[in-house]
């Protein structure tokens, strides 16, 4: 193989690349900082005479309008417009209810099913889309979204290798095969391969990558607290426990049908095992804080809040049906749709002197009024060790009452505006969910998705078109549009994107491939193979997968020619190991991810040691057994 010269351009090139992994790693400075300083120094460097090839200054720019980096756009405001219709809590609640709350079994859930998807679309594309399915159900479990994130990133990048259309590289690999083939004789030239011909290599992968978080996640996962909701709220019931001293649960009970207990009314039942009943569903039909005056219709099935010795008590005296976990209103109470609030009674309310049996306090606020807080006491259903029951719906409101309720987030917004009250609470999430829109929202990611698999329109574009869609159709607005953008993933990337550029165009890749494959000269043709796939892993680190492809099939095919190995699987071995990037932040899923989970590259250094040598030992041995 003929030799290559370092030049000058080269050796800078390689300084670059330590210095911007030494940033990485030592996170001096954030690393989105780091990639527009390292961003910065490029087009410095390329003004002075003797490096002045080292990028074209007047493309230093290009990555912020890449394909990468719009279809990260795209496909993060497609995953808020859908999340804004509510179908992505509807998704959460089905995984929950079939995985529960334990990491052992929605780590396979969530992971397995981001992985078929991406599959068949851009790996990003996937992870993006279920962003806001995994932070719902970090908040109902209260499991750390640093727990959840990282393998359902991972295995997003790894279905990416079950098809042929999974990832760019492997959508590129049959052209570069055909390009190759026109220096090879006619004996020897090499078939392309068809689209599932990849997939037991790629389902072995996602296996491993699912198994590697359930058995190991204890270990290499980070331990962090923060979970999906971003605020600093406290789970109900330590709210409670902690502030007011109510010891209580939210629990589902279910009242069969023709019991004696019918026609009694929901304050009777309150007041007799003091409990507070916050929902009742019927027929299908649920209601969130129904009046407390309404008769027992069976049969029915009631959210509870209250003491769980209470509930119990009454489950046994009346044979009702405790249920262990919510299901039918695990959505409604859910912490990113309703929560506890605070709110005080102003001088000058309407409402001074009334009682809430007056005023229909649940239907006129649709919130269960839970405790008023008066002159240092509190006044409540729920017996304390201070303090008996009270019938709080029959105690007039005086000024100054703090009023502890628990209300949907949407509501508490509207009560924000209303004169009668001062509301206290204001660390929850203001989202107004648009039902409404669900049919647009599904038709224009419907297109989006149709123009991806079924035209060879630019991906960017496709994305583009039902991102546009979603906004124009009012299931956002711009504002929530540009909200939805985490734009510290985008800077992140669109930075880094010239200096993998700068690695190609100066020859720096080719050189270091050579230097490499010089080394493994005269090895065992699976030795060669392994040494094609590592450096294929390293490459793909420091620049792009497409490039890192487009320049390694080529080399790779020549070394299995030279040393008798079947040339189809040595460039098939660079287009999967192209996806093995999981030890720093540069792909785009971990550079999605990296933000809402507050990951740290020691992080992915951690769990992504070990899941490249999982990789490579997995996507080695399938190649020679498939193949």
């Amino acid at each position: 193989m003929e030799s290559i010269t370092l030049t000058l351009e080269m050796s800078v090139v390689l300084g670059l690349l330590a210095f911007t992994v030494f940033l990485f790693v030592s996170e001096i400075v954030r690393i989105d900082l780091a990639a527009i300083l390292v961003m910065v120094i490029l087009g410095l460097l390329s003004q002075l005479p003797a490096t002045q090839n080292i990028a074209d200054v007047t493309k230093l720019f290009d990555g912020f309008a890449s394909n990468a980096v719009i279809s990260i756009i795209a496909v993060m405001i497609i995953g808020a417009g859908l999340d804004k219709t509510g179908i992505m809590g509807k998704v959460a609640a089905i995984i929950l209810k079939k995985g529960g709350k334990t990491e052992g079994r929605i780590i396979p859930i969530i992971s397995g099913t981001v992985g078929v998807i991406s599959s068949f679309m851009q790996n990003v594309g996937a992870a993006a889309l279920f962003l806001p399915v995994v932070s719902r159900i970090s908040v109902r479990t209260e499991i750390p979204l640093s727990r959840l994130l990282m393998p359902m990133g991972f295995c997003a990048i790894l279905g990416g290798t079950m098809t042929l259309v999974g990832s760019s590289p492997l959508i590129l690999l049959n052209d570069l095969i055909l390009a190759a083939n026109q220096m090879l004789p006619e004996g020897e030239k090499m078939a392309p391969f068809g689209l599932f011909s990849v997939t037991p290599i790629g389902v072995c992968l996602v296996i491993t990558g699912i198994l590697y978080f359930v058995v190991f996640g204890r270990w290499v996962l980070p331990k962090g607290s923060k979970t999906g909701d971003g605020t600093s709220a406290q789970s109900l019931k330590e709210y409670l426990r902690s502030i007011y001293g109510l010891h209580t649960d939210i629990v589902e009970i279910t009242i069969p049908e023709r019991h004696p207990c019918q026609k009694l009314t929901f304050d009777e039942i309150m007041q007799k095992y003091h409990v507070y009943i916050i929902g009742s569903a019927v027929s299908g039909q649920r209601w969130f804080a129904p009046l407390i005056t309404t008769q027992i219709e069976t049969p029915c099935r009631l959210a509870v809040l209250g003491p769980l010795k209470g509930i119990r008590e009454m489950v046994l005296n009346e044979d009702f049906t405790l249920h262990k976990d919510l299901e039918v209103f695990a959505e409604d109470y859910a912490p990113t749709k309703s929560g506890v609030a605070e709110v005080v009674i102003p001088p000058g309310s309407s409402l001074i002197g009334k009682t809430a049996h007056e005023i229909s306090f649940r239907k006129a606020y649709t919130a269960s009024m839970l405790a008023i807080h008066r002159d240092g006491d509190t006044l409540s259903y729920i017996e304390t060790d201070d303090h008996e029951a009270t019938a709080i719906a029959e105690v007039p409101f005086k000024v100054g009452d703090t009023l502890v309720v628990h209300i949907t987030w949407e509501a508490l917004t509207k009560l924000t505006n209303d004169k009668d009250f001062v509301v206290v609470t204001q660390d929850f999430p203001r989202e107004e969910l648009r039902p409404r829109k669900l049919g647009w929202a599904l038709l224009f990611f419907a297109i989006a998705l149709g123009l991806i698999l079924f035209s060879d329109v630019r991906l960017s574009l496709c994305l583009l078109v039902g991102a546009v869609g979603m906004i124009l159709t009012k299931v956002l607005d711009v504002d929530e549009a540009y909200e939805a953008v985490s734009w510290s993933t985008v800077f992140l990337l669109a930075s880094l994107i010239p200096l993998g550029q700068a690695v190609q165009s100066t020859g720096t890749a080719e050189w270091i491939a050579h230097q490499i494959l010089a080394l493994l000269d005269g090895w065992p043709l699976w030795a060669l193979q392994t040494g094609v796939a590592v450096l294929a892993t390293i490459f793909t680190l420091v620049m792009s997968n497409v490039g890192a492809t487009v320049l390694l099939v080529p080399l790779a095919v020549s070394i299995a020619v030279a040393a008798g190995g079947d040339p189809a699987i040595f460039a098939l071995t660079v287009a999967i190991s192209t996806s093995n990037s999981f030890l720093i932040p540069t792909h785009q899923v971990n550079a999605l991810i990296m933000g809402p989970a507050g990951y740290k590259v020691t992080d992915f250094v951690k769990s992504g040691g070990i899941m490249t040598i999982l990789f490579l030992v997995v996507s080695m041995t399938m190649m020679n057994v498939v193949f």
